[in-house]
């Protein structure tokens, strides 16, 4: 499943590429995957002529801010007041992946939505196993409210409020361990399992750990690695190893970096010991038994 690096790379993508695209066409190939509104045609009719205006991210979801168009001869950078059309939320799942296409091109057999401008420029979402979702929310309802999981994210890892005081604060009595504490979106928001292996290793924790044993300048260290791994993705376009694709087709870099992760039997990079591989919390976690403790 894509995680924060890889949804903050589709973001920008996303930011830079669709440059005063409104909406002239919605094409919904696969009514499961819009979520919300209950009907499709509703959120057909409500997404058109739709500016779509700004880019965010929150957790692993994609957040567009939408204005309304009435008038398509309007120049978009003149000072004008466009109305507010809510906002259209994308979750990409397991393997949901957006693409920009210039020129008309018949759409694969896994396209699930197509966006197109007025010029036949389109913005196709395509997802192989169809986990993938989006809504759009009128303007005056509160997406916090109509997504759950979306009103439910802890803190940003990158935000003022995820620090090693709010770390212990939310452990300090758990017995759950620190890698099943990490995949928990409200605690901290965008961590899965690549990050949350990837992080600990660089801290040095054993993911087997009890969240509650982990001392106060471990906790510093694990904030600090976890902003430094994600960073690092975000600046290598993210990780590639099954269907993650950024705007342009392309893969993530990352997963040539990484220090455990998918790296079973194979050597430390710092101490020479083989990676080993155990799940925690239905996940595969990877780890090295020396330098983890």
């Amino acid at each position: 499943m894509p995680e924060l690096p890889e949804v903050e790379t589709v973001r920008r993508g996303l930011e830079q590429k669709l440059n005063n695209f409104i909406i002239k066409k919605v094409e919904v190939c696969r009514d499961s995957t819009v979520a919300f509104p209950a009907n499709k045609e509703v959120f057909i009719k409500g997404l058109k002529s739709s500016l779509l205006y700004k880019w965010n991210r929150r957790g692993k979801y994609l957040i567009a801010e939408l204005k309304k168009i009435e008038n398509e001869k309007i120049q978009i950078n003149e000072k004008v007041s466009l109305k507010h059309n809510g906002f259209l939320v994308v979750h990409l799942r397991m393997t949901g992946y957006f693409k920009y296409i210039n020129k008309p091109t018949p759409p694969c057999k896994h396209t699930r939505i197509r966006f197109l401008d007025k010029n036949n420029k389109e913005l196709r979402y395509i997802d192989v196993r169809s986990f993938g979702q989006m809504w759009w929310i009128k303007q005056g309802l509160s997406p916090n409210k109509i997504i759950r999981g979306l009103g439910s994210l802890g803190p940003e890892p990158f935000s003022e409020n995820f620090d090693a005081k709010y770390l212990r604060k939310v452990i300090s009595k758990r017995t759950k361990s620190i890698k099943a504490i990490l995949l928990d979106q409200t605690i901290v928001a965008g961590i899965g399992n690549i990050y949350a292996d990837e992080s600990l290793y660089s801290a040095g924790i054993s993911p087997f750990r009890e969240a509650q044993t982990i001392k106060k300048n471990e906790l510093i260290k694990l904030k600090e690695s976890i902003v430094t791994v994600l960073k690092k993705s975000i600046g290598s376009g993210g990780t590639t190893f099954s269907d993650f694709r950024d705007l342009e087709g392309e893969n993530g870099n990352f997963g040539l970096q990484t220090n455990v992760y998918r790296r079973t039997g194979k050597e430390c990079h710092k101490c020479g010991n083989l990676i080993k591989r155990q799940k925690i919390a239905g996940r595969s976690t990877h780890w090295c038994p020396k330098c983890q403790k």
